[in-house]
């Protein structure tokens, strides 16, 4: 099935999208990715929600199947925003859609475009929703570890679990990328249009999570700067060889794709009165890179695993904190993580990734 002249897949369901009355829907962008798709299903499984979705290529056609309507395009696209806008009612975006770390050091400037200003438009015609039907639109956003900028190795051992308001100097674009979208966020939800006389009180419920670096069993590593663990874990299955970019010694937080899905949906779910803050970490386990080499070689003894650091991207992750301190997520909205490192390896990872290379 391919895309008509206006970058939009025709309807799945036969309810009408236009008219005088818009059909109301929750918007998900960078659905073809793999939290899109665990995102998509769960939430097209809620009685009378409408998805509509929203990716750079065409989607899955079992992940297209869920949605109301799905469109072809980019978040900088505006004029595909607002005819989308002009065809349903937006109560809720999760707005998943990002050009990733290790790309954005490549093209700093179109990683602005895409996770900067394409956060923007989505935001303001949010706001201009919320407008519309006069009720705020809860905006889902996705942040990362990625915002921390520890100056050194020696502050990095000796900071512990940093705290969401901790080491804010990000060393890549795509960090200064989230940090921004955080932040006009936040100015989204409290003070847009601060001096407008027909201004409205909070358009926005902004709810960001940042993220630690995702482990999963089904999607491939893309590159990505925290991708050395899941990397290093399918190589092995493989049978292929694997030289990892950081030392052994290095140490990030992690948690599994599932554990990151429930995270979004749980803070999703939270009464908007039980929350202390816009930005939440959270986090599951903070392995070294030897700690996922000691599991690897545990399950496959004859894997052949080398460290050689790349200098550029081993500066990215000593700028990550070991750990992030994730008690107001525990504390505001019951977060808790369900697998921890050795439950990830034994009860989520090896037994889909077996499967999958046999």
């Amino acid at each position: 099935m391919s895309p008509g002249k206006s970058g939009m897949f025709p309807a799945v369901h036969d309810r009408p999208v236009s008219g005088l009355r818009r059909s109301r829907a929750v918007l998900v962008t960078g659905a073809g990715g793999e939290m899109g798709h665990s995102l998509i299903a769960e939430l097209s499984a809620r009685p009378g929600t409408a998805v509509v979705a929203m990716d750079i290529r065409e989607l899955d056609p079992a992940v297209r199947s869920q949605c109301e309507n799905a469109f072809v395009g980019d978040v900088c696209d505006a004029q595909l925003l607002e005819r989308l806008l002009a065809m349903y009612e937006v109560d809720e975006v999760f707005h998943l859609a990002a050009l990733l770390s290790t790309r954005g050091e490549f093209a700093p400037e179109t990683a602005h475009q895409v996770n900067v200003v394409g956060t923007m438009n989505l935001l303001k015609l949010s706001a201009e929703q919320a407008r519309s039907h006069g009720r705020s639109v809860r905006f889902h956003f996705p942040s990362s570890i990625a915002v921390y900028g520890i100056p050194n190795l020696k502050t990095k051992q000796q900071a512990g679990a940093v705290r969401e308001d901790q080491f804010l100097e990000p060393h890549t674009m795509y960090g200064v990328n989230k940090l921004a979208g955080e932040h006009l966020g936040r100015y989204y939800e409290r003070h847009y249009r601060k001096l407008a006389k027909d201004r409205m009180d909070r358009p926005i419920d902004f709810r960001c999570i940042r993220f630690p670096g995702i482990i999963s069993a089904d999607t491939l590593p893309s590159g990505g700067t925290s991708d050395y663990g899941p990397e290093m874990i399918h190589a092995a299955a493989q049978g292929h060889a694997y030289s990892c970019f950081v030392r052994r010694d290095s140490c990030i937080p992690f948690m599994t794709m599932p554990d990151a899905v429930h995270a979004m949906l749980k803070l999703a779910s939270a009464p908007k009165e039980q929350l202390t803050q816009c930005v939440y970490n959270v986090a599951g386990f903070a392995p070294t890179a030897e700690d996922f080499e000691r599991l690897v070689m545990e399950r496959f003894p004859k894997a052949n695993v080398s460290f050689v650091a790349d200098p550029g991207r081993q500066a990215i992750v000593d700028s990550w904190p070991e750990n992030v301190n994730d008690a107001a997520a525990r504390q505001d909205w019951g977060w808790n993580a369900s697998h921890d490192l050795q439950q990830a390896f034994d009860d989520y990872l090896m037994p889909l990734i077996t499967a999958r290379y046999g």
